[in-house]
């Protein structure tokens, strides 16, 4: 897996299209700081979108059940997988980080009824 840092100015574009991808997979969402520690934000949530809005500086993550906000991104750093978009960190203006994983969601065998 690469780990790759998002130049600022192609942030809007890759969010807007990476959300099409992604929608559905399994998010975990953690903050992290030297003032709160490692706090877990959501479990395994599906996700239904990520968007970032330079006007108002502000990358958004809608999960099922949230809608988790980080204001003023300073870095955001991507790690691929051949499959695609496998976590991602958010470094804000305060030196929060937002540590955000996904997976594809479990799938259970079918089986008809009888």
């Amino acid at each position: 897996m690469a780990t790759v840092k998002l130049d600022k100015g192609v942030w809007q574009s890759y969010f807007d299209h990476m959300s099409k991808i992604v929608v559905g997979k399994q998010t975990e969402i953690e903050v992290a700081s030297l003032d709160i520690g490692v706090q877990p934000e959501a479990k395994w949530v599906p996700l239904l979108g990520i968007t970032y809005d330079p006007k108002n500086d502000l990358l958004e993550v809608l999960l099922e059940g949230l809608d988790h906000l980080i204001r003023h991104p300073r870095d955001i750093y991507i790690e691929q997988e051949p499959a695609g978009l496998a976590s991602m960190e958010v470094i804000d203006a305060d030196d929060v980080r937002q540590i955000i994983r996904l997976r594809d969601p479990i799938r259970l065998p079918y089986s008809p009824s009888p």
